[in-house]
């Protein structure tokens, strides 16, 4: 039986991304042919148990997030909150696309320890 069925409202479609992990590389700055400004940058997220690492991409469009990620580092821990978002462009083999966290606040965190 569905909630719904039930009498229990159903959850609210939503798109939030809460991430926090080590930052890969520079932040890239760039402006693109359109004029807008954006910073990218990689985060590297742990696995339970020790297995493998997820590497994730970042996108920075609104000022005050560009502005946070230029200031981090490679190495840097941090907290990212966005939205998942999906990407198309054309490549030399034709049209692709790429997942990435588009991001709407990131802040660095200490590291316990």
């Amino acid at each position: 039986m569905r909630a719904a069925d039930r009498g229990v409202p159903a959850p609210e479609p939503t798109n939030t991304v809460e991430l926090v992990g080590r930052v890969s590389g520079s932040p890239e700055a760039r402006v693109l042919p359109s004029g807008d400004d954006l910073v990218t940058l990689r985060l590297v997220v742990p696995r339970p148990a020790g297995g493998p690492v997820d590497t994730i991409d970042l996108a920075c469009w609104s000022a005050p997030s560009r502005r946070a990620a230029l200031r981090l580092a490679d190495g840097d821990t941090v907290h990212v909150t966005g939205a998942l978002r999906r990407r198309f462009f054309r490549t030399a083999g034709g049209a692709a696309s790429r997942y990435e966290v588009e991001v709407s606040r990131v802040s660095r965190r200490r590291v316990s320890g």
